[in-house]
Protein backbone atom coordinates (compact mmCIF):
# COMPACT_ATOMS: atom_id res chain seq x y z
CA UNK A 1 0.00 0.00 0.00
CA UNK A 2 2.80 2.42 0.90
CA UNK A 3 4.59 1.66 -2.36
CA UNK A 4 1.53 2.55 -4.44
CA UNK A 5 0.95 5.78 -2.54
CA UNK A 6 4.61 6.72 -3.07
CA UNK A 7 4.20 6.10 -6.80
CA UNK A 8 1.20 8.44 -6.90
CA UNK A 9 3.10 11.06 -4.88
CA UNK A 10 6.04 10.79 -7.29
CA UNK A 11 3.74 11.07 -10.30
CA UNK A 12 1.88 14.11 -8.93
CA UNK A 13 5.10 15.80 -7.83
CA UNK A 14 7.09 15.30 -11.02
CA UNK A 15 4.15 16.04 -13.32
CA UNK A 16 3.70 19.47 -11.75
CA UNK A 17 7.33 20.33 -11.12
CA UNK A 18 8.21 19.67 -14.77
CA UNK A 19 5.47 21.96 -16.07
CA UNK A 20 6.59 25.20 -17.66
CA UNK A 21 3.94 27.10 -15.66
CA UNK A 22 5.46 25.81 -12.39
CA UNK A 23 8.96 26.84 -13.41
CA UNK A 24 7.81 30.28 -14.54
CA UNK A 25 5.74 30.88 -11.38
CA UNK A 26 8.57 29.63 -9.15
CA UNK A 27 11.18 31.86 -10.77
CA UNK A 28 9.17 34.94 -11.75
CA UNK A 29 7.09 35.34 -8.57
CA UNK A 30 10.14 35.81 -6.27
CA UNK A 31 11.44 38.44 -8.67
CA UNK A 32 8.27 40.53 -8.39
CA UNK A 33 8.79 41.56 -4.76
CA UNK A 34 12.47 42.57 -5.07
CA UNK A 35 11.62 44.42 -8.29
CA UNK A 36 8.87 46.39 -6.54
CA UNK A 37 11.27 47.01 -3.63
CA UNK A 38 13.93 48.25 -6.05
CA UNK A 39 11.50 50.57 -7.84
CA UNK A 40 10.33 52.13 -4.57
CA UNK A 41 13.91 52.54 -3.33
CA UNK A 42 14.92 54.15 -6.63
CA UNK A 43 11.96 56.55 -6.49
CA UNK A 44 12.60 57.36 -2.83
CA UNK A 45 16.30 58.01 -3.38
CA UNK A 46 15.56 60.06 -6.51
CA UNK A 47 13.12 62.20 -4.52
CA UNK A 48 15.74 62.74 -1.82
CA UNK A 49 18.38 63.81 -4.34
CA UNK A 50 16.13 66.10 -6.42
CA UNK A 51 13.74 67.42 -3.79
CA UNK A 52 14.33 71.05 -2.81
CA UNK A 53 12.84 73.17 -0.06
CA UNK A 54 9.27 74.28 -0.61
CA UNK A 55 8.86 78.03 -0.12
CA UNK A 56 5.59 79.03 1.48
CA UNK A 57 4.39 82.61 1.73
CA UNK A 58 2.57 83.34 4.98
CA UNK A 59 -0.10 86.04 5.22
CA UNK A 60 -0.85 86.42 8.91
CA UNK A 61 -3.60 88.94 9.78
CA UNK A 62 -2.67 88.52 13.45
CA UNK A 63 1.06 89.29 13.07
CA UNK A 64 1.63 86.67 15.75
CA UNK A 65 2.02 83.20 14.21
CA UNK A 66 5.65 82.90 13.14
CA UNK A 67 6.57 79.43 11.96
CA UNK A 68 10.18 78.22 11.94
CA UNK A 69 11.65 77.00 8.66
CA UNK A 70 13.16 73.53 8.41
CA UNK A 71 14.95 71.34 5.85
CA UNK A 72 11.82 70.77 3.74
CA UNK A 73 9.77 73.97 4.30
CA UNK A 74 10.86 77.61 4.20
CA UNK A 75 8.38 80.24 5.40
CA UNK A 76 8.42 83.77 4.01
CA UNK A 77 6.79 86.73 5.76
CA UNK A 78 6.88 89.48 3.13
CA UNK A 79 4.04 91.57 4.51
CA UNK A 80 2.01 91.04 1.30
CA UNK A 81 -1.74 91.11 1.11
CA UNK A 82 -3.70 88.01 0.10
CA UNK A 83 -4.02 88.86 -3.62
CA UNK A 84 -0.31 89.64 -4.00
CA UNK A 85 0.64 86.40 -2.29
CA UNK A 86 -1.70 84.47 -4.60
CA UNK A 87 0.06 85.93 -7.60
CA UNK A 88 3.39 84.62 -6.29
CA UNK A 89 1.89 81.13 -6.16
CA UNK A 90 0.41 81.44 -9.68
CA UNK A 91 3.75 82.64 -11.09
CA UNK A 92 5.60 79.76 -9.44
CA UNK A 93 7.67 81.92 -7.10
CA UNK A 94 6.11 80.19 -4.09
CA UNK A 95 5.02 76.59 -3.69
CA UNK A 96 2.05 77.63 -1.57
CA UNK A 97 0.35 80.32 0.47
CA UNK A 98 -0.69 79.91 4.10
CA UNK A 99 -3.39 82.40 4.98
CA UNK A 100 -4.11 82.97 8.68
CA UNK A 101 -7.07 85.32 9.25
CA UNK A 102 -7.74 87.04 12.55
CA UNK A 103 -8.28 84.13 14.91
CA UNK A 104 -10.31 83.60 18.03
CA UNK A 105 -8.28 81.54 20.48
CA UNK A 106 -11.45 79.76 21.60
CA UNK A 107 -12.51 78.73 18.09
CA UNK A 108 -9.72 79.25 15.52
CA UNK A 109 -11.19 78.90 12.03
CA UNK A 110 -10.64 80.03 8.46
CA UNK A 111 -6.98 79.06 8.06
CA UNK A 112 -6.42 78.26 4.37
CA UNK A 113 -3.57 76.83 2.29
CA UNK A 114 -3.37 77.79 -1.41
CA UNK A 115 -1.26 75.91 -3.95
CA UNK A 116 -1.28 74.98 -7.63
CA UNK A 117 -1.29 71.27 -6.83
CA UNK A 118 -2.69 69.10 -4.05
CA UNK A 119 -0.45 69.51 -1.02
CA UNK A 120 1.02 66.34 0.53
CA UNK A 121 -0.95 65.09 3.53
CA UNK A 122 2.21 65.01 5.66
CA UNK A 123 2.96 68.67 4.90
CA UNK A 124 -0.57 69.81 5.77
CA UNK A 125 -0.41 67.75 8.97
CA UNK A 126 2.89 69.42 9.92
CA UNK A 127 1.41 72.88 9.33
CA UNK A 128 -1.63 72.01 11.42
CA UNK A 129 0.57 70.70 14.24
CA UNK A 130 2.76 73.82 14.21
CA UNK A 131 -0.23 76.20 14.32
CA UNK A 132 -1.93 74.08 16.96
CA UNK A 133 1.17 74.35 19.15
CA UNK A 134 1.29 78.16 18.70
CA UNK A 135 -2.41 78.59 19.50
CA UNK A 136 -2.07 76.42 22.61
CA UNK A 137 0.84 78.59 23.79
CA UNK A 138 -1.24 81.76 23.41
CA UNK A 139 -4.14 80.18 25.27
CA UNK A 140 -1.84 79.16 28.11
CA UNK A 141 -0.49 82.73 28.38
CA UNK A 142 -4.05 84.06 28.34
CA UNK A 143 -4.87 81.71 31.21
CA UNK A 144 -1.84 82.86 33.21
CA UNK A 145 0.10 79.60 32.77
CA UNK A 146 3.71 79.60 31.62
CA UNK A 147 4.05 77.09 28.71
CA UNK A 148 7.66 76.36 29.68
CA UNK A 149 6.59 75.34 33.18
CA UNK A 150 3.84 73.13 31.77
CA UNK A 151 6.26 71.57 29.28
CA UNK A 152 8.74 70.77 32.05
CA UNK A 153 6.00 68.88 33.91
CA UNK A 154 5.33 66.55 30.98
CA UNK A 155 7.06 63.18 30.92
CA UNK A 156 7.13 60.03 28.82
CA UNK A 157 6.43 56.62 30.32
CA UNK A 158 7.55 53.43 28.57
CA UNK A 159 6.54 50.09 30.07
CA UNK A 160 8.90 47.24 29.28
CA UNK A 161 7.20 43.85 28.99
CA UNK A 162 9.13 40.97 30.56
CA UNK A 163 7.89 37.37 30.48
CA UNK A 164 8.85 35.25 33.48
CA UNK A 165 9.43 31.58 32.59
CA UNK A 166 8.55 28.58 34.72
CA UNK A 167 12.24 27.92 35.38
CA UNK A 168 12.74 31.47 36.59
CA UNK A 169 14.24 32.80 33.36
CA UNK A 170 13.12 36.12 31.92
CA UNK A 171 12.89 37.45 28.39
CA UNK A 172 11.86 40.81 26.98
CA UNK A 173 8.73 40.75 24.86
CA UNK A 174 7.26 43.24 22.44
CA UNK A 175 3.65 43.02 21.27
CA UNK A 176 4.36 44.74 17.94
CA UNK A 177 7.08 42.24 16.99
CA UNK A 178 4.96 39.29 18.13
CA UNK A 179 1.95 40.68 16.25
CA UNK A 180 3.95 40.95 13.03
CA UNK A 181 5.35 37.41 13.31
CA UNK A 182 1.96 35.90 14.17
CA UNK A 183 0.22 37.86 11.42
CA UNK A 184 2.71 36.76 8.75
CA UNK A 185 2.71 33.09 9.78
CA UNK A 186 -1.08 32.87 10.02
CA UNK A 187 -1.65 34.53 6.64
CA UNK A 188 0.92 32.27 4.95
CA UNK A 189 -0.85 29.13 6.19
CA UNK A 190 -4.28 30.51 5.25
CA UNK A 191 -3.08 31.34 1.71
CA UNK A 192 -1.26 28.02 1.27
CA UNK A 193 -4.33 25.98 2.23
CA UNK A 194 -6.56 27.85 -0.21
CA UNK A 195 -4.15 27.92 -3.16
CA UNK A 196 -2.96 24.33 -3.05
CA UNK A 197 -6.29 22.96 -1.81
CA UNK A 198 -7.85 24.36 -4.96
CA UNK A 199 -5.08 22.74 -7.01
CA UNK A 200 -6.04 19.37 -5.54
CA UNK A 201 -9.68 19.93 -6.44
CA UNK A 202 -8.84 21.10 -9.97
CA UNK A 203 -6.50 18.13 -10.52
CA UNK A 204 -9.16 15.60 -9.44
CA UNK A 205 -11.81 17.26 -11.63
CA UNK A 206 -9.51 17.23 -14.68
CA UNK A 207 -8.60 13.57 -14.25
CA UNK A 208 -12.20 12.63 -13.63
CA UNK A 209 -13.50 14.48 -16.71
CA UNK A 210 -10.78 12.94 -18.91
CA UNK A 211 -11.57 9.44 -17.54
CA UNK A 212 -7.90 8.96 -16.59
CA UNK A 213 -9.09 8.32 -13.07
CA UNK A 214 -10.85 5.09 -14.13
CA UNK A 215 -7.58 3.69 -15.44
CA UNK A 216 -5.77 4.66 -12.22
CA UNK A 217 -8.46 3.14 -10.00
CA UNK A 218 -8.10 -0.18 -11.80
CA UNK A 219 -4.56 -0.54 -10.44
CA UNK A 220 -4.84 1.00 -6.97
CA UNK A 221 -7.44 1.81 -4.34
CA UNK A 222 -9.24 5.19 -4.43
CA UNK A 223 -7.93 6.01 -0.93
CA UNK A 224 -4.34 5.45 -2.08
CA UNK A 225 -4.92 7.69 -5.09
CA UNK A 226 -6.44 10.43 -2.94
CA UNK A 227 -3.64 10.34 -0.35
CA UNK A 228 -0.96 10.28 -3.04
CA UNK A 229 -2.52 13.28 -4.77
CA UNK A 230 -2.85 15.30 -1.54
CA UNK A 231 0.71 14.62 -0.38
CA UNK A 232 2.20 15.03 -3.86
CA UNK A 233 0.62 18.44 -4.48
CA UNK A 234 1.51 19.47 -0.92
CA UNK A 235 5.15 18.56 -1.59
CA UNK A 236 5.04 20.69 -4.74
CA UNK A 237 3.69 23.61 -2.75
CA UNK A 238 6.30 23.19 -0.01
CA UNK A 239 9.08 23.02 -2.60
CA UNK A 240 7.82 26.14 -4.32
CA UNK A 241 7.45 27.95 -1.00
CA UNK A 242 11.02 27.14 0.10
CA UNK A 243 12.43 28.22 -3.28
CA UNK A 244 10.49 31.49 -3.01
CA UNK A 245 11.95 32.21 0.44
CA UNK A 246 15.51 31.57 -0.76
CA UNK A 247 15.16 33.53 -4.00
CA UNK A 248 13.31 36.48 -2.44
CA UNK A 249 15.91 36.73 0.33
CA UNK A 250 18.85 36.48 -2.08
CA UNK A 251 17.50 38.87 -4.72
CA UNK A 252 16.25 41.37 -2.11
CA UNK A 253 19.73 41.42 -0.55
CA UNK A 254 21.24 42.16 -3.97
CA UNK A 255 18.70 44.94 -4.66
CA UNK A 256 19.14 46.54 -1.25
CA UNK A 257 22.94 46.18 -1.52
CA UNK A 258 22.89 47.87 -4.94
CA UNK A 259 21.45 50.98 -3.29
CA UNK A 260 24.13 50.87 -0.59
CA UNK A 261 21.76 49.64 2.12
CA UNK A 262 21.58 46.53 4.29
CA UNK A 263 18.83 44.04 4.99
CA UNK A 264 17.27 44.39 8.50
CA UNK A 265 18.57 40.99 9.59
CA UNK A 266 22.12 41.96 8.53
CA UNK A 267 21.97 45.12 10.61
CA UNK A 268 20.66 43.18 13.60
CA UNK A 269 23.44 40.63 13.28
CA UNK A 270 26.09 43.36 13.13
CA UNK A 271 24.57 45.23 16.07
CA UNK A 272 24.22 42.05 18.12
CA UNK A 273 27.96 41.50 17.71
CA UNK A 274 28.55 44.99 19.10
CA UNK A 275 25.95 44.78 21.82
CA UNK A 276 28.40 45.70 24.58
CA UNK A 277 29.15 49.00 22.83
CA UNK A 278 25.51 50.01 23.14
CA UNK A 279 25.01 49.01 26.75
CA UNK A 280 24.80 52.55 28.03
CA UNK A 281 23.63 55.99 27.05
CA UNK A 282 21.19 56.82 24.27
CA UNK A 283 21.67 53.43 22.57
CA UNK A 284 19.73 51.60 25.25
CA UNK A 285 16.75 51.25 22.91
CA UNK A 286 18.85 49.39 20.34
CA UNK A 287 19.93 46.86 22.94
CA UNK A 288 16.33 46.34 23.96
CA UNK A 289 15.27 45.71 20.35
CA UNK A 290 18.06 43.16 19.98
CA UNK A 291 16.95 41.47 23.20
CA UNK A 292 13.38 41.30 21.88
CA UNK A 293 14.50 39.65 18.66
CA UNK A 294 16.83 37.28 20.50
CA UNK A 295 13.99 36.47 22.92
CA UNK A 296 11.93 34.92 20.11
CA UNK A 297 12.40 31.15 19.97
CA UNK A 298 12.86 30.83 16.21
CA UNK A 299 13.48 27.06 16.40
CA UNK A 300 10.16 26.45 18.15
CA UNK A 301 8.47 28.92 15.83
CA UNK A 302 9.81 27.20 12.70
CA UNK A 303 8.95 23.68 13.88
CA UNK A 304 5.46 24.75 14.94
CA UNK A 305 4.94 26.56 11.65
CA UNK A 306 5.87 23.43 9.64
CA UNK A 307 3.58 21.23 11.76
CA UNK A 308 0.55 23.50 11.29
CA UNK A 309 1.56 24.31 7.73
CA UNK A 310 1.47 20.61 6.78
CA UNK A 311 -1.30 19.56 9.20
CA UNK A 312 -3.70 22.29 8.09
CA UNK A 313 -3.08 21.54 4.43
CA UNK A 314 -3.65 17.78 4.89
CA UNK A 315 -6.82 18.38 6.90
CA UNK A 316 -8.41 20.63 4.30
CA UNK A 317 -6.74 18.93 1.32
CA UNK A 318 -8.83 15.80 1.94
CA UNK A 319 -12.03 17.84 1.69
CA UNK A 320 -10.87 19.58 -1.49
CA UNK A 321 -10.09 16.17 -3.02
CA UNK A 322 -13.54 14.89 -2.01
CA UNK A 323 -15.24 17.93 -3.56
CA UNK A 324 -13.29 17.41 -6.79
CA UNK A 325 -14.36 13.77 -6.89
CA UNK A 326 -18.04 14.60 -6.31
CA UNK A 327 -18.46 17.11 -9.17
CA UNK A 328 -17.82 17.24 -12.91
CA UNK A 329 -16.79 20.89 -13.24
CA UNK A 330 -15.41 23.74 -11.09
CA UNK A 331 -18.74 25.59 -11.30
CA UNK A 332 -20.51 22.61 -9.67
CA UNK A 333 -17.98 22.68 -6.82
CA UNK A 334 -19.05 26.11 -5.56
CA UNK A 335 -21.98 24.78 -3.55
CA UNK A 336 -19.66 22.47 -1.57
CA UNK A 337 -16.92 25.08 -1.06
CA UNK A 338 -19.02 27.14 1.36
CA UNK A 339 -18.97 24.76 4.39
CA UNK A 340 -15.25 24.10 3.83
CA UNK A 341 -14.21 27.75 3.61
CA UNK A 342 -16.35 28.97 6.54
CA UNK A 343 -13.98 27.57 9.24
CA UNK A 344 -11.00 29.07 7.41
CA UNK A 345 -12.69 32.46 7.24
CA UNK A 346 -13.56 32.23 10.95
CA UNK A 347 -9.89 31.48 11.69
CA UNK A 348 -8.79 34.38 9.46
CA UNK A 349 -11.10 36.89 11.13
CA UNK A 350 -10.44 35.47 14.59
CA UNK A 351 -6.71 35.95 14.03
CA UNK A 352 -7.18 39.72 13.76
CA UNK A 353 -10.11 40.28 16.11
CA UNK A 354 -9.17 38.00 19.01
CA UNK A 355 -5.86 36.12 18.75
CA UNK A 356 -3.43 38.91 17.90
CA UNK A 357 -5.21 41.30 20.28
CA UNK A 358 -5.25 38.94 23.27
CA UNK A 359 -3.61 35.54 22.61
CA UNK A 360 -4.53 34.26 26.08
CA UNK A 361 -8.28 34.92 25.94
CA UNK A 362 -10.79 32.05 25.99
CA UNK A 363 -11.77 32.71 22.37
CA UNK A 364 -8.13 32.63 21.27
CA UNK A 365 -7.62 29.39 23.19
CA UNK A 366 -10.53 27.60 21.54
CA UNK A 367 -9.71 28.93 18.08
CA UNK A 368 -6.19 27.50 18.48
CA UNK A 369 -7.48 24.15 19.78
CA UNK A 370 -10.29 23.32 17.31
CA UNK A 371 -8.62 21.53 14.36
CA UNK A 372 -10.48 23.48 11.66
CA UNK A 373 -9.22 26.85 12.93
CA UNK A 374 -6.02 25.93 14.80
CA UNK A 375 -3.56 26.06 11.84
CA UNK A 376 -4.16 29.80 11.41
CA UNK A 377 -5.06 30.79 14.98
CA UNK A 378 -2.29 28.91 16.79
CA UNK A 379 0.41 30.62 14.73
CA UNK A 380 -0.91 33.93 16.03
CA UNK A 381 -0.49 32.67 19.61
CA UNK A 382 2.87 30.92 19.20
CA UNK A 383 4.71 34.16 18.53
CA UNK A 384 3.57 35.46 21.95
CA UNK A 385 4.45 32.23 23.73
CA UNK A 386 2.11 29.27 24.33
CA UNK A 387 2.16 26.69 27.18
CA UNK A 388 3.48 23.36 25.92
CA UNK A 389 0.32 21.49 26.94
CA UNK A 390 -1.79 23.85 24.79
CA UNK A 391 0.44 23.00 21.83
CA UNK A 392 0.26 19.28 22.60
CA UNK A 393 -3.54 19.30 22.79
CA UNK A 394 -3.85 21.40 19.65
CA UNK A 395 -1.45 19.27 17.58
CA UNK A 396 -3.05 16.06 18.87
CA UNK A 397 -6.51 17.26 17.86
CA UNK A 398 -5.17 18.48 14.50
CA UNK A 399 -3.77 15.01 13.74
CA UNK A 400 -7.03 13.44 14.87
CA UNK A 401 -8.96 15.90 12.72
CA UNK A 402 -6.78 15.10 9.71
CA UNK A 403 -7.38 11.35 10.15
CA UNK A 404 -11.12 11.96 10.51
CA UNK A 405 -11.42 14.23 7.44
CA UNK A 406 -9.30 11.80 5.42
CA UNK A 407 -11.53 8.89 6.42
CA UNK A 408 -14.68 10.91 5.67
CA UNK A 409 -13.36 12.30 2.39
CA UNK A 410 -12.18 8.82 1.39
CA UNK A 411 -15.75 7.50 1.52
CA UNK A 412 -16.93 10.32 -0.76
CA UNK A 413 -13.90 10.00 -3.03
CA UNK A 414 -14.28 6.24 -3.45
CA UNK A 415 -17.75 6.59 -4.99
CA UNK A 416 -17.61 10.10 -6.44
CA UNK A 417 -14.67 9.57 -8.81
CA UNK A 418 -16.68 6.97 -10.75
CA UNK A 419 -19.92 8.99 -10.94
CA UNK A 420 -20.37 11.05 -14.11
CA UNK A 421 -23.13 13.24 -15.52
CA UNK A 422 -25.35 13.47 -12.44
CA UNK A 423 -25.90 16.40 -10.13
CA UNK A 424 -24.68 15.64 -6.64
CA UNK A 425 -26.23 17.36 -3.61
CA UNK A 426 -25.72 17.20 0.12
CA UNK A 427 -28.20 14.31 0.47
CA UNK A 428 -26.17 12.24 -1.99
CA UNK A 429 -22.93 13.08 -0.16
CA UNK A 430 -24.51 12.02 3.13
CA UNK A 431 -25.57 8.75 1.54
CA UNK A 432 -22.02 8.11 0.31
CA UNK A 433 -20.58 8.89 3.74
CA UNK A 434 -22.95 6.39 5.40
CA UNK A 435 -22.06 3.71 2.87
CA UNK A 436 -19.97 0.99 4.50
CA UNK A 437 -19.04 -0.77 1.28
Amino acid sequence: MKGKILLVIKREYLARVKKRSFLLATIITPLIFPTILGIFLWIALSDVSTESRKFIEVVDENNAYFLESNESLAFSYGGLDLDEARELVKEGDRYGLLYIPELSLDEPAGITFYSEETAPISMVANLEAALKSKIEEFRLFASGIDPDVLSSLKTNVNIRSVIVGEAGGERISNSVVNYAVGFLAGILIYTFIFVYGNQIMQGVIEEKSSRIIEILVSSLKPFQLMMGKIIGIGAVGLTQFLIWILLISAVSSLVVGYFGMKMPQQELMEMSGQQELFATGSQEGIVEVLQMVQGIDFIQLTITFLIYFIGGYLLYGAFFAAIGAAVDSPSDAQQFMFPVTIPLLIAYMGLFIFVLDDPNSNVSFWLSIIPFTSPVAMMGRVSFGVPWHHLAISIGLLVTGFLFTTWLAGKIYRIGILVHGSKVGYKVLWKWMKDNG
